[in-house]
């Protein structure tokens, strides 16, 4: 509660009741003040920004090329009406297999099984997954497949949406995809 001093005269007047000093009760304003601090705070922390974390690379020329045995890699690429197309290994040995996008996640599970059986060494066992989105895929199975990488743990994957080869535009067009 607040109350209002208002200052009093030294000398009383005769005859004239005093009157009682005028308070003011700001419990409900001080009420209020906490309830919408706590109503902006809690509409502050509801509303952060969900976003992937993607980086691409940069640009260089000439190009550097890493030397990444083709076993542990998996290319796939995204095509219309929620298919997909992958394989493992390099594209002109590649053995190309369609899936939905609602059973990747089990094609990707298997592969790293698959990765880390046959490889010796914990830096051997991780996969590398290249990820490319074609022009009939929607941006939705480009969100699932990043977020098929999320849940299966996978570290290292890249977003290839620049070079799809010959072998890999037939394969899709004779499937329809």
């Amino acid at each position: 509660m607040a109350t209002l001093n208002v200052p009093e005269s030294s000398k009383a007047v005769k005859g004239r009741t005093q009157k009682p000093l005028p308070r003011v009760d700001l419990t409900a304003m001080v009420d209020l003040a906490f309830l919408l601090i706590t109503f902006f705070m809690l509409t502050t922390s509801l509303s952060k920004m969900k976003a992937l974390d993607i980086a691409k690379p940069v640009a260089v020329n000439p190009p550097i090329f890493a030397d990444y045995p083709a076993s542990r890699t998996m290319t796939i690429l995204l095509g219309k009406n929620n298919q997909a197309v992958y394989y493992m290994g390099e594209t002109a040995k590649a053995i190309m297999k369609t899936v939905d996008m609602k059973s990747l996640k089990t094609e990707i599970l298997a592969n790293k099984r698959m990765v880390e059986r046959t490889h010796a060494t914990p830096k051997d066992k991780e996969m590398l997954v290249v990820i490319k989105p074609t022009n009939t895929s929607n941006y939705k199975n480009f969100v699932d497949a990043i977020d098929e990488m999320n849940i299966a743990n996978i570290q290292s994957y890249a977003i290839d949406d620049k070079y799809i080869a010959e072998k890999e535009k037939t394969f899709m067009k004779s499937k329809g995809i």
